[in-house]
């Protein structure tokens, strides 16, 4: 037996989809990792890009919250992208402490081509799957995700 197949485990491993789906993200995950770094591109960038397409310009708090993002890798990504022109900063009118990131030409430029970039990267990642096998997958993850995202409510209080 050699090294390579002692790393998959146990055989009951292969039968929880916990563990499948665990090594199916790092698959994913290094396919996609590489077609951005190929682009001199991270998830973050991406994340930022897209939020500011699709929200207009926004402060890096609602940025933050909306990517899902620490405020500090915000920050860290909001001077890597407007470093490079891909965004810029401007005060906000209504109030000159914070900042207002907004998408550049050049910015919705490198979204269209990193957006090529990972839907080639999913179809390579995902090439066993056909179209309808994808769809099922991706409505199935969503649920998943759905599920475990949703806050609880909160307990009453009692007086």
């Amino acid at each position: 037996m050699s090294a390579t197949d002692d790393a998959a485990g146990p055989d009951r491993l292969g039968h929880l989809p916990s563990y499948l789906m665990t090594q199916a993200a790092r698959h994913v995950h290094r396919v996609v990792f590489e077609r951005l770094d190929a682009a001199d591109a991270r998830g973050h960038h991406y994340r930022v890009l897209a939020a500011l397409e699709e929200y207009g310009p926004s402060s890096q708090v609602d940025l933050a919250r909306r990517c899902g993002l620490d405020r500090s890798d915000v920050a860290a990504t909001v001077n890597a992208l407007a470093d490079r022109r891909f965004a810029e900063r401007a005060p906000d009118p209504e109030d000159r402490r914070r900042n207002v990131v907004s998408l550049t030409r050049r910015g919705r430029n490198r979204l269209f081509d990193l957006d090529r970039r990972l839907t080639e990267a999913q179809d390579e990642a995902f090439a066993p799957l056909d179209h309808d096998e994808r769809a099922l997958l991706t409505s199935m993850l969503v649920r998943l995700v759905e599920h475990h995202t949703r806050r609880a409510p909160t307990p009453a209080r009692q007086s």
